[in-house]
């Protein structure tokens, strides 16, 4: 059951990128413009770097480390989650009450329903920032921190795709909490693409923690770079992504069947 159920997946997912290589100029073309929109936040960066030394206690290639992470992270997430912003449309139109009657798992559905490959483009332009990162950082090589420049972005895009989830569930009771969701799902983004210390307590708490914002990228470049956590946490916190990630998808599982068991259509 389980295999003729993720082949029924891999046929949807394959038809729908199948469609879009047709055009494959275009595909190109909306791939650039995906990698120059990822690059244009690490501009931003490097100009803040014209008028600083150091941000939050980190030197710029220190800083392009985690914007790294986070960008490769996000942009996993971004194609693979973020067809969940249509949630609000599916619930107004009533198009979510089709996914109820397939014998596949709506959220799954929802993640597959318009798979877009032009967002390749970010994740590319962020493994070149990683790739250059890393070798203009002093890395504290071993085997565990091999293991970690790859399974960081991976932990990183299971957390973005758990917030994109419990955000976007939301719309489940809030039809219009469209902005809601936004602001958590890419205020994370803009969070994680700089070190921690630079924000307030409460903001830095919030989104370290109450959504674990910090595992993404701060935490793992603290054991890249070898260094103690300036806020003074505990150096576990900085090999714990993956748990994190598997805790954060766990419970935007079990909140998302909670949403869809409560939900009673559009009574039209």
């Amino acid at each position: 059951m389980a295999d003729s159920t993720a082949g029924v997946y891999a046929k949807l997912v394959g038809a729908r990128l199948r469609g879009q290589m047709s055009y494959r100029a275009s595909f190109v073309l909306q791939c650039v413009a995906n990698a120059l929109g990822q690059l244009t936040e690490l501009a931003i960066i490097l100009v803040l770097f014209n008028r600083v030394s150091a941000l939050g206690g980190f030197s710029v290639n220190e800083v392009v480390l985690m914007y790294a992470l986070a960008g490769t992270a996000f942009g996993i997430a971004d194609l693979v989650a973020s067809q969940l912003d249509e949630l609000p449309t599916y619930i107004r139109t009533g198009t979510f009450d089709v996914l109820l009657l397939r014998p596949l798992g709506t959220l799954a559905q929802m993640m597959a329903s318009d798979l877009q490959l032009r967002k390749l483009g970010r994740i590319v332009a962020g493994v070149v920032a990683l790739v250059y990162a890393l070798g203009h950082n002093e890395i504290a090589w071993s085997p565990f921190t091999a293991v970690l420049i790859v399974v960081a972005p991976l932990s990183g895009a299971v957390i973005f795709s758990a917030i994109w989830v419990l955000a976007n569930a939301v719309c489940f009771w809030v039809v219009d909490g469209q902005e809601l969701a936004n602001a958590v799902t890419y205020g994370s983004n803009a969070f994680t693409s700089y070190p921690a210390t630079v924000y307030d307590t409460w903001l830095r708490r919030f989104f370290a923690f109450v959504i674990p914002g910090a595992f993404v990228a701060y935490y793992p470049s603290l054991a890249l770079l070898d260094r103690p956590d300036p806020l003074g946490g505990p150096a576990f916190l900085s090999w714990i992504s993956p748990l994190v990630a598997l805790a954060a998808a766990v419970v935007a599982g079990l909140v998302w069947r909670t949403a869809v068991r409560h939900y009673r259509g559009t009574g039209s």
